[in-house]
């Protein structure tokens, strides 16, 4: 898998595909850890489709973070997945972002 990313100052953005479920969780995960910065936002906007393996990739991703000293915010609109971070409480979490600006600012 090879996403596309934007940098800005110390953030990397990574733009997550449509689906992020369990057929495409382990690619995500091994993409992820090519990155070599530590703030990491995901813009989430048009992602469609998240499973239980999504968020399970998406935990393990921000616990990699953490554990090199980094952290992982995610940005989106979209309201299905911001549902989704919600009925599953990661919106408690996760710091989640409107924009991708308001996201890359926060690691100031």
């Amino acid at each position: 898998m090879n996403l596309p990313t934007e940098t800005f100052d110390h953030v990397v953005v990574v733009h997550t595909p449509e689906e992020l479920g369990r057929d495409q969780a382990d690619d995500f995960t091994a993409f992820m850890s090519t990155l070599d910065r530590r703030s990491i936002v995901l813009d989430m906007d048009q992602t469609e489709t998240v499973d239980s393996g999504g968020l399970t990739a998406l935990l393990d991703v921000y616990d990699a973070a953490h554990d090199h000293g980094g952290d992982l915010k995610i940005a989106t609109r979209n309201p299905t997945t911001r549902k989704i971070f919600e009925l599953t409480r990661l919106d408690q979490q996760l710091e989640i972002f409107e924009t991708v600006i308001d996201a890359v600012k926060s690691f100031r």
